[in-house]
């Protein structure tokens, strides 16, 4: 019978190896009292051990302080705490904050870019950044216009600062980054404007770039092996990316890596996903499009990948494949297995085996999903590991021009980019949602550099007959594949979630609130409505002897995008203007911080 290891065995992956990885980052990760990386650890699983808010006494929570960012638009990512010092970032333009907790919260000091305002209009969806990392006494941003700085951590100071791309021609960057050993590991924004996807490292001490591997084109770029890098346990063979191109397209091909990025100091690879091949109309590029909407495993030292899961071949509805994989160490059918699990954009949940690739589970985690029936799980099938399209709700079989309606999920996934999380205590993953479907027509598009690629108008609406609203917060089991327990919510739930030993789970919403719910039942404990809507993630810290819950507050996002530019037409935004054309009668502008205690 398939069985979740309910031991420490996660606490051992998170530990990792020293040797092997940053120890300045293991070192900070290691101290509960922090938040020292944007994903909580290397694993990507978002728990804190952090007990002393708990879902006895949550109820009881209330607002300690407020630090105003000066920025509105929407505010993605969290602050990081390391030691006394609090860090907090912006939207464009950027800006960081280092806080003094000891203090009050004194400014100890600000960096504030000046960045071309004209990056602003490259930008996909809202001007949002995902934060800051740290690692060797550094704080480490990856700025809108793709600047990449090394900020001295007390005090402020530019240590080097290196340019990853060009927005001339749609480069930009909305993430996080991931320092790794001496290297820190950087991806680009873009799909929407032919950009061709890549994933960077660039040396900590001095900003020089050490390997480059892109998403699309000639293996040697791509840095694989075509004889040991695998697809399915398949040697992915020569040139594999070309040859699922027509001509040269690979060179405009999208597979952006504007997503998380998770380690394995063990086996010492790091992993990530690529987004939607360029542009959306699929008639304009025949074949699989690889290595677009692809999960990544790469060597952490050289960047050689290990082995691929491409996970929607010929890309339809612009479902990205760039959201987190959470590492963790679980036991199904007896065996320990070293696993990894993804909630795609594509609306399926996939469980893989992170050391070989295995596929193990692939089930939708939103009964709405309807694009397809499943994925081919037999091995000794020639369709393994593809899903089974269903034709009526195929924007390429239905042709250019053609308004296909009802396609559940939206463009903008069941899960966007807000990250689940992990509790080791109830072996479950507590996953944002978006409970959202559209109609999409594709179109003819021309490339020209710097101007928008997409080839498709969409608008979007809820799943129908359904509750009503557009989001879900819900309770996954990985192994079995199926939901636990699902708290209906009216829009999409678009902050990354928080577990803590205190068995409690944060989240926020799109109408500003923060809410904590009972990690075993989902049952809500305590509400507050912050000043706007949250799309931020959730972090703990203790700081004198207290455990405080933080949270940015900043409405935005692809799905805020009306409310956070001004938008009003329902097809602006890429289709989301006009499905929640609603959020404005519950929430407005805002960029808060809101840091919440127990009292005494």
């Amino acid at each position: 019978m398939k069985k979740l290891m309910n031991s420490a065995c996660l606490a051992l992956l998170l530990s990792g190896v020293p040797a092997l990885a940053n120890d300045s980052v293991l070192a900070e990760i290691a101290k509960p009292e922090q938040w020292a990386i944007q994903t909580g650890d290397y694993a990507n699983t978002r728990y804190s051990t952090l007990d002393k808010i708990n879902k006895d006494n949550v109820k009881d929570l209330r607002v300690a302080w407020t630090f105003s960012t000066g920025v509105l638009r929407g505010h993605e990512g969290s602050p990081l705490v390391i030691g006394d010092i609090m860090y907090v970032h912006t939207p464009f333009p950027n800006n960081v904050y280092a806080l003094d907790l000891n203090d009050n919260g004194k400014i100890l000091w600000r960096y504030q870019p000046q960045q071309d305002p004209n990056v602003i209009a490259v930008m996909c969806c809202d001007t949002v950044n995902r934060g800051v990392a740290y690692a060797d006494g550094l704080i480490l941003l990856h700025q809108a216009d793709t600047t990449l700085v090394a900020l001295d951590a007390k005090t402020g100071e530019v240590k080097w600062s290196v340019k990853t791309g060009d927005p001339a021609i749609g480069e930009t960057n909305t993430a996080t980054v991931m320092p790794v050993k001496d290297k820190v590991i950087v991806g680009v924004s873009g799909g929407e404007y032919g950009v061709r996807g890549r994933v960077t490292a660039y040396s900590l001490a001095d900003g020089k770039e050490v390997w480059k591997a892109w998403s699309t084109g000639p293996d040697e770029e791509l840095l694989v092996d075509p004889e040991k890098t695998t697809h399915l346990g398949k040697p992915v063979g020569k040139d594999s990316s070309l040859s699922s191109w027509e001509g040269d397209q690979w060179k405009i091909g999208g597979g952006t890596t504007w997503g998380w990025y998770s380690y394995d100091p063990e086996l010492n690879l790091i992993y990530y996903g690529t987004g939607n091949p360029s542009t959306w109309n699929p008639a304009q590029r025949p074949g699989d499009n690889k290595w677009s909407m692809t999960i990544m495993a790469r060597d952490a030292d050289t960047g050689v990948a290990r082995w691929f899961y491409q996970m929607t071949p010929h890309d339809e509805w612009d479902y990205d494949g760039v959201n987190e994989m959470i590492l963790t160490n679980q036991t199904i059918d007896g065996q320990e297995r070293k696993l990894l699990t993804h909630f795609d954009r594509n609306g399926l949940a996939y469980t893989l085996d992170r050391e070989s690739g295995e596929l193990l589970v692939a089930e939708k985690y939103d009964p709405a999903v309807n694009w397809t029936t499943g994925v081919d799980m037999d091995p000794n099938s020639e369709t393994y590991g593809r899903p089974a399209v269903v034709a009526e709700y195929s924007t390429d079989q239905n042709g250019e021009d053609t308004n296909t309606t009802g396609v559940c999920p939206a463009a903008l996934g069941t899960k966007d980019q807000q990250p689940a999380a992990f509790s080791p205590k109830t072996n479950l993953f507590y996953v944002p949602t978006n409970h959202v479907c559209m109609d999409y027509e594709p179109f003819r598009v021309a490339y020209s550099a710097g101007q928008p690629y997409v080839g498709a108008t969409l608008s979007m609406y809820p799943a129908p007959n359904s509750h009503g609203g557009m989001g879900n917060f819900i309770a996954w089991d990985n192994v079995k594949g199926e939901i636990k327990w699902s708290i209906p919510e009216q829009f999409s739930v678009w902050s990354g979630a928080l577990a803590t030993a205190g068995n409690v789970v944060f989240y926020g919403t799109l109408e500003g609130y923060l809410k904590a719910v009972d990690a075993e039942t989902g049952d809500e404990l305590y509400k507050f409505k912050t000043p706007s809507g949250v799309i931020g993630n959730i972090m703990t810290y203790e700081h004198g002897g207290k455990q405080y819950i933080g949270v940015l507050s900043g409405v935005g996002g692809w799905a805020g995008i009306g409310l956070a530019a001004g938008l009003t037409n329902p097809n602006d935004g890429l289709g989301a203007v006009g499905g929640y054309a609603s959020l404005s009668q519950y929430t407005e502008l805002g960029g808060q911080l809101t840091v919440f205690e127990l009292p005494g």
